[in-house]
C-alpha cells in the first residue's frame, strides 16, 4: 500500500528576508511587517497550550521579557491553537502562577504563519508546531534560527547569549569565539593583505594563536 508524501514545508534560511504576515494574536491583529520597528523580534512557536513543557517555557519567556526589552527586542509567540485557547490559557497560568504573558501570542489554526516559517515538522506532527526560533534583526533580516523537538525545553540563557553577540558583533564588526559571553575577547578579523599580515605579527596588543586568530578586548 502507497502512502502519501509528507507535505512540502517553507524553510526560511538565515540572511532572508523575514516572511510578512497577517495573524490575530492574544494583543490584536498583527502585520508582521508593522510589527516592533526598529526592533529585534525573537519569533518562537510551542506545540499546545495547556502543556507541560510550553507552560514552562512560556513562564520563562514571561518571567524575562525585562532582559529581551533591555536588548532592544520584542518577544512574539505563536501556536495552532485557537484565539480563545491562547486566552484561556494566558489566564489560567496568571491565576495559578502569578505569570503574566504579556507579549503577543498568534493563533495559527489554519496553519499558515507555521508553514510560512517552517515551524511544522511532517515527521514530529503535522498538526503541531515544534520549538523553533527566529532571530530577526531591526530590517527584519533573519539571523539565527534554532529548532527544538516537542519533548525538550529551550535555554533562555543561551537565547540571551546569542542576541547579545549578535549585537555586538554587529556594533564592533568583529566576530566572537566559542562560549563568548560579554566581557570577553573578540576574534579580530584576518589580515587580507601582506601590509596587513605584517601590522598583526608586530602588534603585541592582540593576544595571537596565530596570524589568522588574533583576540583582543573591545
Amino acid at each position: 500500500m502507497e502512502t502519501s508524501p509528507l507535505p512540502q514545508i517553507s524553510m526560511p534560511s538565515i540572511g532572508a528576508q523575514a516572511p510578512d504576515f497577517e495573524a490575530l494574536s492574544t494583543t490584536g491583529l498583527i502585520k508582521f511587517s508593522d510589527f516592533a520597528p526598529g526592533k529585534w523580534v525573537v519569533f518562537f512557536s510551542h506545540p499546545a497550550d495547556f502543556t507541560p513543557v510550553c507552560t514552562t517555557e512560556l513562564s520563562g519567556f514571561a518571567q524575562r521579557q525585562a532582559e529581551f526589552t533591555a536588548l532592544n527586542t520584542e518577544l512574539l509567540g505563536l501556536s495552532i491553537d485557537s484565539i480563545h485557547s491562547h486566552i484561556a490559557w494566558v489566564n489560567n497560568v496568571r491565576e495559578k502562577s502569578g505569570v503574566y504573558f504579556h507579549f503577543p501570542i498568534i493563533a495559527d489554526l489554519d496553519m499558515k504563519v507555521a508553514r510560512l516559517y517552517g515551524m511544522l515538522q511532517p515527521e514530529a506532527s503535522e498538526t503541531a508546531a515544534v520549538r523553533a526560533v527566529f532571530f530577526i534583526d531591526p530590517a527584519h533580516k533573519i539571523r539565527l534560527i534554532m529548532y527544538y523537538p516537542m519533548s525538550v525545553g529551550r535555554n533562555l540563557d543561551e537565547m540571551l547569549r546569542v542576541l547579545k553577540a549578535m549585537q555586538f558583533s554587529d556594533e564592533h564588526q568583529v566576530s566572537l569565539p566559542l562560549n563568548w559571553q560579554p566581557g570577553d575577547k573578540v576574534i579580530l578579523p584576518a589580515p587580507k593583505t601582506l601590509d596587513q599580515l605584517d601590522a598583526r605579527l608586530a602588534d603585541d596588543s592582540v593576544e595571537k594563536m596565530d596570524f589568522y586568530l588574533a583576540l583582543k578586548s573591545v
